[in-house]
């Protein structure tokens, strides 16, 4: 037996009706179980029943001086945060590290023997004007 082209596209065209008649039901019943009082309700008491557990444990762990889940992960938040801050400040010294590591001595060497030769013309001024005699 020999499956045509034509029985191939058969077989595919009616998987995708069957998966979206399943999906479409599936959805119908969902749909339904959420609009029926009673299924809302043991929901919503399931719910309450599960915030108020979890309200109960964080009692209990800070009575004992342990942290809960919601601390754990406000603590790992802030590590996070620290540490993208850290690779900012390392990533800034990087950069700072390779500029001064470019920085060429000889010009900050002469600029300094300059300033080092115009503060002795100054104070040869200042020397000479002390020794004048006041006018």
């Amino acid at each position: 037996m020999r499956l045509t082209v034509d029985d191939s596209n058969q077989d595919e065209g009616l998987r995708q009706r069957m998966t979206r008649q399943g999906e479409e039901t599936i959805g119908k019943l969902a749909q339904d179980l959420l609009e029926n009082p009673l299924v809302s309700g043991a929901l919503s008491a399931a719910l309450e029943t599960r915030e108020r557990a979890m309200h109960a444990q964080e009692v209990a762990l800070s009575a004992l001086n342990l942290p809960s889940a919601s601390d754990l992960e406000r603590l790992t938040r802030r590590l996070r945060s620290v540490s993208q801050r850290l690779e900012g400040v390392e990533d800034v010294l990087d950069r700072v590290e390779q500029r001064v590591a470019g920085l060429d001595e000889a010009p900050l060497a002469r600029r300094l023997d300059e300033i080092e030769a115009a503060l002795e013309r100054i104070e040869t001024a200042l020397a000479e004007r002390s020794e004048s005699p006041a006018r």
